[in-house]
C-alpha cells in the first residue's frame, strides 16, 4: 500500500478546465506529500474556466503524449464543460485514461470529468457520481449515478461539483493508499 507521501499523481487537463477542480487537488495532494505533475495536449501552459469567466493560466510539467501509467499512483481529471469535452476527443488522454482504468489505479473524476470515464466505457455497471447535467449521459452508458459528494466504486472516484472537492481530495488519498484495485470490466464490443 503506497503512502500518499511517496505518491505521484498526474492531473490531465486542457484550457477550460473548472480553475478549483485543478488548483485544490494538486495543492492539497501536494500538501499531503506527494509529487504532483500536471499533463496537457503539447505540453503547454493551460488557462482556467472560475466559474464564469476565464481563470488563471497553469504551468504544466509535460506533454500528455509522454506520460506513462508506471509513472504514477493515480490519475485526477478535472471537471469543467470545455476541459473533459476537448479531452475525451484526444486519443493521447483517452488512450491514458484507459491504461490508468486497466491498470488498477486510482482513477478521480469530478465534475464533468467523468465524460472521459463514459468515453472509456468504465462506467457500465458501477456507482458513479458527476455534475448533475451529465447524469443521464453517465446512465445511458450503463453506470449507477448518485447523487452524493463522493462516490469510490473499485477505485474509481467521482465527485459532482467544487462544493465537495473536500470530500474528493481526502477519498483520493484513502484509494491511493489502499494501492491498486481488482477490476472488472463490463465494456461493449463494437
Amino acid at each position: 500500500m503506497p503512502n500518499i507521501r511517496e505518491s505521484r499523481v498526474l492531473i490531465i487537463a486542457t484550457d477550460g478546465f473548472e480553475q478549483s477542480e485543478l488548483t485544490v487537488p494538486r495543492d492539497e495532494l501536494r500538501a499531503a506529500g506527494a509529487r504532483v505533475e500536471v499533463a496537457s495536449p503539447g505540453g503547454k501552459p493551460i488557462r482556467g474556466w472560475d466559474e464564469k469567466d476565464w481563470g488563471e493560466t497553469v504551468q504544466v510539467d509535460r506533454d500528455l503524449a509522454s506520460a506513462r501509467v508506471d509513472d504514477f499512483d493515480a490519475l485526477v481529471i478535472p471537471g469543467g464543460q470545455i476541459n473533459p469535452d476537448k479531452l475525451r476527443a484526444d486519443p493521447n488522454a483517452m488512450g491514458l485514461v484507459r491504461r490508468f482504468l486497466d491498470s488498477g489505479k486510482t482513477v478521480a473524476a469530478i465534475c464533468h470529468g467523468p465524460w472521459l470515464l463514459v468515453e472509456a466505457d468504465a462506467v457500465r455497471g458501477r456507482r458513479v457520481t458527476s455534475y448533475k447535467s451529465i447524469k443521464t449521459d453517465v446512465k445511458n452508458a450503463g453506470g449507477e449515478w448518485l447523487d452524493q459528494e463522493v462516490v469510490a466504486d473499485e477505485g474509481i472516484v467521482t465527485s459532482r461539483s467544487p462544493a465537495d472537492l473536500k470530500a474528493f481530495v481526502a477519498k483520493t488519498v484513502e484509494e491511493i493508499q489502499e494501492g491498486r484495485h481488482q477490476r472488472h470490466f463490463e465494456r461493449k464490443v463494437a
